[in-house]
Protein backbone atom coordinates (compact mmCIF):
# COMPACT_ATOMS: atom_id res chain seq x y z
CA UNK A 1 0.00 0.00 0.00
CA UNK A 2 2.57 2.54 0.91
CA UNK A 3 4.47 1.52 -2.51
CA UNK A 4 1.44 2.58 -4.21
CA UNK A 5 1.05 5.34 -2.27
CA UNK A 6 4.82 6.49 -3.08
CA UNK A 7 3.85 6.37 -7.20
CA UNK A 8 1.20 8.36 -6.68
CA UNK A 9 2.51 10.74 -5.17
CA UNK A 10 5.27 11.03 -7.63
CA UNK A 11 2.87 11.10 -10.42
CA UNK A 12 0.73 13.83 -8.55
CA UNK A 13 3.52 16.17 -7.07
CA UNK A 14 5.00 15.74 -10.82
CA UNK A 15 1.42 17.80 -12.26
CA UNK A 16 1.00 19.81 -9.95
CA UNK A 17 4.02 21.29 -9.45
CA UNK A 18 4.90 21.83 -12.68
CA UNK A 19 1.49 23.67 -12.97
CA UNK A 20 1.68 25.77 -10.35
CA UNK A 21 5.61 26.49 -10.86
CA UNK A 22 4.13 27.93 -14.56
CA UNK A 23 1.37 30.07 -12.58
CA UNK A 24 4.55 31.12 -10.34
CA UNK A 25 6.53 32.11 -13.04
CA UNK A 26 3.39 34.10 -14.42
CA UNK A 27 3.43 36.34 -10.92
CA UNK A 28 7.09 37.01 -11.34
CA UNK A 29 6.74 37.99 -14.65
CA UNK A 30 3.71 40.43 -14.35
CA UNK A 31 5.30 41.81 -11.41
CA UNK A 32 8.91 42.34 -12.51
CA UNK A 33 8.27 45.52 -14.69
CA UNK A 34 6.82 47.37 -11.62
CA UNK A 35 8.83 48.62 -8.75
CA UNK A 36 10.24 46.34 -6.36
CA UNK A 37 8.19 46.22 -3.26
CA UNK A 38 10.56 46.55 0.29
CA UNK A 39 11.22 42.49 1.11
CA UNK A 40 12.02 43.38 4.68
CA UNK A 41 9.20 44.62 6.57
CA UNK A 42 11.11 44.97 9.78
CA UNK A 43 9.92 43.89 13.67
CA UNK A 44 6.10 43.92 12.32
CA UNK A 45 7.17 41.29 10.00
CA UNK A 46 4.87 38.31 9.65
CA UNK A 47 7.65 35.57 9.08
CA UNK A 48 11.17 35.43 9.45
CA UNK A 49 12.99 33.15 7.16
CA UNK A 50 15.78 31.11 8.23
CA UNK A 51 18.44 29.32 6.40
CA UNK A 52 20.97 26.53 7.30
CA UNK A 53 21.73 23.09 7.58
CA UNK A 54 19.58 19.57 8.83
CA UNK A 55 21.96 16.85 9.89
CA UNK A 56 21.26 13.47 10.76
CA UNK A 57 23.47 10.94 12.07
CA UNK A 58 22.49 6.70 12.76
CA UNK A 59 25.16 4.94 15.01
CA UNK A 60 23.61 1.38 15.14
CA UNK A 61 23.11 -1.22 13.58
CA UNK A 62 24.57 0.32 10.87
CA UNK A 63 26.25 3.53 10.90
CA UNK A 64 24.88 6.45 8.45
CA UNK A 65 25.52 9.81 8.36
CA UNK A 66 23.70 13.01 6.03
CA UNK A 67 23.18 16.68 5.81
CA UNK A 68 20.97 18.81 3.19
CA UNK A 69 20.71 22.23 3.31
CA UNK A 70 16.96 23.20 4.79
CA UNK A 71 14.65 26.41 4.60
CA UNK A 72 12.23 27.05 7.47
CA UNK A 73 9.80 30.03 8.37
CA UNK A 74 9.05 30.90 11.68
CA UNK A 75 5.20 32.42 11.15
CA UNK A 76 3.80 34.90 13.70
CA UNK A 77 0.54 32.96 13.70
CA UNK A 78 -1.87 35.97 14.89
CA UNK A 79 -0.49 37.68 11.42
CA UNK A 80 -0.33 34.81 9.41
CA UNK A 81 -2.71 31.52 9.92
CA UNK A 82 -1.10 28.81 8.67
CA UNK A 83 -3.90 26.37 6.74
CA UNK A 84 -3.63 22.60 7.98
CA UNK A 85 -1.90 23.58 11.20
CA UNK A 86 -3.58 25.18 14.72
CA UNK A 87 -4.31 28.48 15.23
CA UNK A 88 -2.87 30.70 17.49
CA UNK A 89 -5.60 30.46 19.83
CA UNK A 90 -5.71 26.63 19.75
CA UNK A 91 -2.09 26.44 20.38
CA UNK A 92 -2.83 29.08 23.06
CA UNK A 93 -5.76 27.14 24.67
CA UNK A 94 -3.26 23.97 24.29
CA UNK A 95 -0.33 25.40 26.07
CA UNK A 96 -1.91 27.49 28.63
CA UNK A 97 -0.33 30.82 27.61
CA UNK A 98 -1.31 34.31 26.89
CA UNK A 99 1.37 35.27 24.27
CA UNK A 100 2.34 35.16 20.56
CA UNK A 101 2.34 32.02 19.32
CA UNK A 102 5.40 31.48 16.52
CA UNK A 103 4.75 27.71 14.16
CA UNK A 104 8.79 26.75 12.61
CA UNK A 105 7.53 24.83 9.87
CA UNK A 106 8.30 24.52 6.13
CA UNK A 107 5.65 26.56 4.10
CA UNK A 108 3.94 24.42 1.03
CA UNK A 109 5.40 25.07 -1.87
CA UNK A 110 3.89 24.82 -5.57
CA UNK A 111 1.20 22.32 -4.39
CA UNK A 112 3.07 20.14 -2.39
CA UNK A 113 4.11 19.92 1.46
CA UNK A 114 6.32 17.49 3.27
CA UNK A 115 7.13 18.50 6.64
CA UNK A 116 8.40 15.71 8.93
CA UNK A 117 8.63 18.52 12.13
CA UNK A 118 7.00 21.75 12.61
CA UNK A 119 7.27 23.49 16.27
CA UNK A 120 5.09 25.99 17.97
CA UNK A 121 6.84 28.32 20.13
CA UNK A 122 4.05 29.86 22.81
CA UNK A 123 4.94 32.54 25.12
CA UNK A 124 3.50 34.57 27.91
CA UNK A 125 2.63 37.69 27.30
CA UNK A 126 5.01 41.00 27.33
CA UNK A 127 5.14 44.37 26.59
CA UNK A 128 4.21 45.62 23.09
CA UNK A 129 6.68 44.25 20.41
CA UNK A 130 8.50 41.70 22.45
CA UNK A 131 7.30 37.82 22.44
CA UNK A 132 7.73 37.60 26.26
CA UNK A 133 9.02 34.24 28.47
CA UNK A 134 8.72 31.09 26.24
CA UNK A 135 6.59 28.68 28.35
CA UNK A 136 5.56 25.84 26.21
CA UNK A 137 6.11 24.25 22.98
CA UNK A 138 4.35 22.06 20.97
CA UNK A 139 5.58 19.91 18.33
CA UNK A 140 3.65 18.34 15.53
CA UNK A 141 5.22 15.31 13.53
CA UNK A 142 4.21 13.55 10.32
CA UNK A 143 5.07 10.74 8.75
CA UNK A 144 4.74 10.70 5.08
CA UNK A 145 4.20 8.25 2.98
CA UNK A 146 1.75 7.07 6.09
CA UNK A 147 -0.55 10.25 5.89
CA UNK A 148 -0.62 10.86 9.60
CA UNK A 149 0.35 13.51 12.51
CA UNK A 150 0.86 13.75 16.13
CA UNK A 151 1.34 16.81 18.09
CA UNK A 152 2.18 17.08 21.85
CA UNK A 153 3.44 19.35 24.03
CA UNK A 154 7.22 19.72 25.60
CA UNK A 155 9.09 21.99 27.97
CA UNK A 156 11.47 24.08 26.07
CA UNK A 157 15.27 23.63 26.67
CA UNK A 158 14.91 20.41 26.48
CA UNK A 159 12.25 17.24 27.60
CA UNK A 160 12.05 13.58 26.95
CA UNK A 161 9.17 12.05 25.19
CA UNK A 162 8.18 7.90 24.90
CA UNK A 163 7.71 8.19 20.88
CA UNK A 164 4.37 8.30 19.60
CA UNK A 165 4.21 8.04 16.11
CA UNK A 166 5.91 5.20 13.16
CA UNK A 167 8.14 7.86 11.58
CA UNK A 168 10.45 5.74 9.83
CA UNK A 169 10.31 2.13 8.76
CA UNK A 170 13.78 1.52 10.19
CA UNK A 171 12.78 2.19 13.78
CA UNK A 172 10.24 0.45 16.41
CA UNK A 173 8.58 2.15 18.85
CA UNK A 174 10.33 1.20 21.80
CA UNK A 175 12.31 4.23 21.72
CA UNK A 176 12.25 7.82 23.45
CA UNK A 177 12.75 11.45 22.17
CA UNK A 178 14.59 14.02 23.73
CA UNK A 179 14.21 16.93 22.57
CA UNK A 180 15.70 20.57 22.84
CA UNK A 181 14.46 23.25 21.21
CA UNK A 182 15.68 27.14 22.28
CA UNK A 183 13.66 30.34 21.46
CA UNK A 184 14.53 31.00 17.88
CA UNK A 185 16.68 34.81 17.61
CA UNK A 186 18.90 35.37 14.64
CA UNK A 187 20.25 31.54 15.46
CA UNK A 188 17.73 28.45 15.41
CA UNK A 189 18.91 25.46 16.92
CA UNK A 190 16.84 22.33 17.45
CA UNK A 191 18.07 18.63 18.43
CA UNK A 192 16.54 15.28 18.72
CA UNK A 193 18.04 12.47 20.25
CA UNK A 194 16.59 9.37 20.05
CA UNK A 195 17.19 6.61 22.94
CA UNK A 196 16.96 2.63 22.65
CA UNK A 197 16.69 0.42 25.31
CA UNK A 198 18.88 -1.75 23.72
CA UNK A 199 20.76 0.38 21.07
CA UNK A 200 20.82 3.12 23.31
CA UNK A 201 21.42 7.15 22.09
CA UNK A 202 22.10 5.71 18.58
CA UNK A 203 20.66 8.58 16.29
CA UNK A 204 20.48 12.03 16.30
CA UNK A 205 19.24 15.10 14.51
CA UNK A 206 19.82 18.26 14.18
CA UNK A 207 18.77 21.60 12.65
CA UNK A 208 21.16 24.20 12.52
CA UNK A 209 20.19 27.66 10.80
CA UNK A 210 20.33 30.99 11.15
CA UNK A 211 17.89 34.01 10.49
CA UNK A 212 18.34 35.34 6.51
CA UNK A 213 15.36 37.80 6.56
CA UNK A 214 12.30 38.58 7.00
CA UNK A 215 8.73 39.30 5.25
CA UNK A 216 5.13 39.71 4.89
CA UNK A 217 5.47 39.23 1.48
CA UNK A 218 3.42 36.24 0.01
CA UNK A 219 5.06 36.14 -3.07
CA UNK A 220 8.51 36.34 -1.05
CA UNK A 221 7.49 33.37 0.60
CA UNK A 222 6.67 31.30 -2.07
CA UNK A 223 9.94 32.20 -3.81
CA UNK A 224 11.84 31.78 -1.07
CA UNK A 225 10.80 28.15 -0.25
CA UNK A 226 10.32 27.02 -3.74
CA UNK A 227 10.86 23.40 -4.53
CA UNK A 228 11.84 23.32 -0.65
CA UNK A 229 9.05 20.44 0.57
CA UNK A 230 9.96 18.56 -2.92
CA UNK A 231 14.16 18.09 -1.52
CA UNK A 232 13.32 17.43 1.82
CA UNK A 233 11.14 14.48 0.48
CA UNK A 234 13.81 13.23 -2.09
CA UNK A 235 16.69 14.06 0.48
CA UNK A 236 14.52 11.83 2.94
CA UNK A 237 13.55 8.47 0.17
CA UNK A 238 16.60 8.68 -1.11
CA UNK A 239 18.50 8.07 2.37
CA UNK A 240 16.21 5.16 3.25
CA UNK A 241 16.97 3.51 0.24
CA UNK A 242 21.01 3.39 0.85
CA UNK A 243 19.80 2.48 4.84
CA UNK A 244 17.50 -0.42 3.09
CA UNK A 245 20.93 -1.53 0.70
CA UNK A 246 22.51 -1.51 4.44
CA UNK A 247 20.17 -4.18 5.55
CA UNK A 248 18.74 -2.19 8.00
CA UNK A 249 15.75 -4.19 8.82
CA UNK A 250 12.63 -2.51 7.00
CA UNK A 251 9.61 -2.58 9.96
CA UNK A 252 6.12 -2.74 9.43
CA UNK A 253 3.62 -0.16 10.90
CA UNK A 254 2.86 -0.80 14.08
CA UNK A 255 -0.93 -0.30 13.76
CA UNK A 256 -0.61 -3.83 11.74
CA UNK A 257 0.58 -5.60 14.37
CA UNK A 258 -0.23 -3.73 17.84
CA UNK A 259 -3.60 -1.95 17.41
CA UNK A 260 -2.36 -0.47 21.08
CA UNK A 261 0.45 1.16 20.28
CA UNK A 262 -0.79 4.71 21.15
CA UNK A 263 -2.47 3.94 24.17
CA UNK A 264 1.15 2.51 25.03
CA UNK A 265 2.88 5.19 23.81
CA UNK A 266 1.12 7.31 26.35
CA UNK A 267 1.82 4.98 29.20
CA UNK A 268 5.17 5.09 28.67
CA UNK A 269 5.10 8.63 28.63
CA UNK A 270 3.47 9.29 32.03
CA UNK A 271 6.08 6.37 33.68
CA UNK A 272 8.91 8.44 32.06
CA UNK A 273 7.52 12.06 33.32
CA UNK A 274 6.84 10.31 36.78
CA UNK A 275 10.66 9.16 37.01
CA UNK A 276 11.82 12.41 35.58
CA UNK A 277 10.18 14.26 38.54
CA UNK A 278 11.58 11.66 40.96
CA UNK A 279 14.68 12.66 39.73
CA UNK A 280 14.46 16.21 40.02
CA UNK A 281 13.32 15.72 43.30
CA UNK A 282 16.59 13.68 44.36
CA UNK A 283 18.46 16.25 42.88
CA UNK A 284 16.60 19.27 44.36
CA UNK A 285 16.81 17.20 47.74
CA UNK A 286 20.60 16.54 47.30
CA UNK A 287 21.27 20.27 46.88
CA UNK A 288 19.52 21.15 49.80
CA UNK A 289 21.52 18.43 51.63
CA UNK A 290 24.56 20.26 51.27
CA UNK A 291 23.34 23.57 52.41
CA UNK A 292 20.54 22.91 54.94
CA UNK A 293 21.41 22.55 58.86
CA UNK A 294 18.96 20.01 59.09
CA UNK A 295 18.67 17.21 57.69
CA UNK A 296 14.77 16.52 58.77
CA UNK A 297 13.53 19.94 56.78
CA UNK A 298 14.15 17.56 53.37
CA UNK A 299 11.40 16.66 51.99
CA UNK A 300 10.60 14.12 49.24
CA UNK A 301 8.01 16.73 47.88
CA UNK A 302 8.90 19.68 44.82
CA UNK A 303 6.01 22.56 45.09
CA UNK A 304 4.05 20.29 47.55
CA UNK A 305 2.94 17.89 44.86
CA UNK A 306 3.29 14.35 44.19
CA UNK A 307 3.57 11.75 41.77
CA UNK A 308 -0.46 11.66 42.07
CA UNK A 309 -0.49 15.07 40.44
CA UNK A 310 1.86 13.82 37.47
CA UNK A 311 -0.63 14.85 34.51
CA UNK A 312 -0.44 13.24 31.33
CA UNK A 313 1.14 15.12 27.99
CA UNK A 314 -0.97 16.58 25.63
CA UNK A 315 -0.67 14.32 23.14
CA UNK A 316 -3.32 13.62 20.25
CA UNK A 317 -3.21 12.19 16.66
CA UNK A 318 -4.92 13.30 13.43
CA UNK A 319 -4.96 12.34 10.03
CA UNK A 320 -2.32 14.37 7.97
CA UNK A 321 -3.17 16.24 4.63
CA UNK A 322 -2.32 14.29 1.69
CA UNK A 323 0.76 16.37 0.36
CA UNK A 324 -0.36 17.23 -2.80
CA UNK A 325 -3.44 18.58 -1.48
Amino acid sequence: MEALYLLASLAATLVTSAFHSLLLLLRLLLRYPRRAAPTDDGPAAAARLYEGRVRHARRRPAAHTFEYPARYALVDLDRLPLPGHLSADDARRVASTSGPVHLLTVPESVGYEQNPLSIYYCYDSAGQGQDGELRTCIAEVTNTPWAERVMFTFQPGSDLIAKPLHVSPFMDMLSNWSIRADAPGDRLYVVISVQHPTLGDYFTAVLDAKLVGQTSNSLRLTTFFWLMPHKVAAWIYWEALKLWLKNVKFLDHPRYVNPRYRDEALERDLELRTSCCHLQRQERNDRRSRTAEKTAEITDHVDGKGDADIAKRWCVWRDARWPWS
